[in-house]
């Protein structure tokens, strides 16, 4: 494991500057960052930063918090190799000798063999498109589908809403009035599906401060009123969306993919490296060369005496992740619309047919609470 020229660091916080650049400049990732952490208020008196170096230059930055008998590492979706964890896992042990847990919910790993007992199963994944080197590449590797799709929708709304326009905006460039426009338009779709937006005052209040730091925000004019925009922000080389949302009014241009879209050539023009469309398996995200990266949940115990008294923690990981796995088993089926097998033939109708049965139950409430059936629809 090299540990001869690994040295490790532990530090309460607040972290010094230089370790914060650190973790940034090596994972590149929002979820992996301080900064998100710190903007979310997940930082406090029980988290600590573990810095390992080689060489004089940081290796692995891990947040973590002390929860009863459980380390629980904060940041998320960056890489670790195995020898890492391990380095990690036995000077927590070490230091900390009442944790019998380091959980890491959400990782990328390739463990083979640890010293310890421990369960790792898939959890979530992030849809990441590797940007090419121009946006002439970027088109010529697209379907000829989605080609003719995006060419005949862009032509066709530019024809009809002359005054068009889509506008960049970085850091403190961005309008405080666009970004709540954004949101508006994704609680007006999230309420014609029956849903209800995960973006409340307090959040908005934490995407606009982090929007000011690393925010990238693009947004689709006309006629002078905002009608499609993505929120995203920029870590290092690579971009994060957030939130990709259209005013239903214009659904027959393919609007929202059409934004998507134009956001991912502005990335590639800033020589971006990946553009992340994080969780979520929509068809879009696929349409525009999205690649899925399932992410693990990894829980590793001190002895195997430990595991077994932790027997509900261990059973509820590996019912999620078989579970998570069945998911996206019967997703992908769903996806391949040329195969035409048993199989996948069943999974289409039980993903719709689950889906068809949620909007029934939905619109069974909605008659129950004496709410009408007007809402704009996807």
């Amino acid at each position: 494991m090299h540990s001869e020229n690994t040295s490790i660091a532990l530090y309460q916080n607040p972290i010094p500057p230089h370790v914060e650049s650190d973790m940034e400049e090596l994972y590149q990732h929002r979820y992996a960052s301080y900064l998100q952490l710190r903007v979310y208020g997940h930082i406090t008196e029980n988290t600590r930063t573990y810095v390992a170096s080689r060489s004089g230059k940081t290796s692995v930055a891990l947040i973590f918090r002390l929860e009863a008998d459980r380390a629980c590492v904060l940041n998320e979706q960056m890489w670790i190799a195995e020898e890492e964890i391990e380095r990690f896992v036995r000077h927590v042990f070490d230091v900390f000798p009442n944790v019998n847990v380091v959980s890491f919910p959400v990782i990328r790993t390739d463990i083979r063999r640890l010293s310890f007992p421990h369960q790792q199963f898939h959890s979530t994944q992030d849809i990441v498109l590797g940007l090419p080197q121009s946006i002439e590449e970027y088109l010529a590797h697209l379907g000829k589908s989605t080609r003719n799709y995006l060419k005949r929708y862009l032509n066709k709304f530019k024809r009809d809403y002359p005054s068009f326009r889509f506008q960049v905006f970085v850091g403190e460039e961005i309008q405080e009035a666009d970004v709540r426009a954004i949101i508006a338009l994704n609680k007006a779709r999230m309420h014609g599906r029956n849903k209800t937006s995960y973006i409340d005052d307090e959040e908005e209040r934490r995407m606009l401060t982090l929007l000011k730091l690393r925010g990238f925000v693009g947004v689709v004019t006309a006629n002078g009123r905002v009608c499609a925009g993505t929120i995203n922000y920029r870590f290092g080389n690579n971009y994060f969306l957030q939130v990709l949302s259209h005013d239903p009014c214009y659904d027959e241009y393919g609007l929202g993919t059409l934004c998507c879209y134009l956001t991912i050539c502005e990335c590639i023009a800033r020589q971006g490296n990946e553009y992340h469309f994080l969780w979520g398996q929509y068809e879009y995200k696929y349409r525009l060369l999205g690649v899925q990266r399932d992410l693990d949940h990894l829980a590793v115990y001190r002895t195997r005496m430990q595991m077994l008294r932790h027997l509900p923690m261990v059973v509820r990981i590996a019912r999620e992740g078989y579970n998570y796995s069945a998911r996206s088993w019967l997703l992908n089926k769903a996806r391949r619309k040329d195969d035409t097998s048993i199989a996948s033939t069943l999974a289409f109708h039980l993903v719709n047919g689950m889906r068809d049965a949620k909007h029934a139950a939905a619109r069974v409430l909605r008659r129950e609470h004496g709410i009408g059936d007007s809402l704009p629809r996807q």
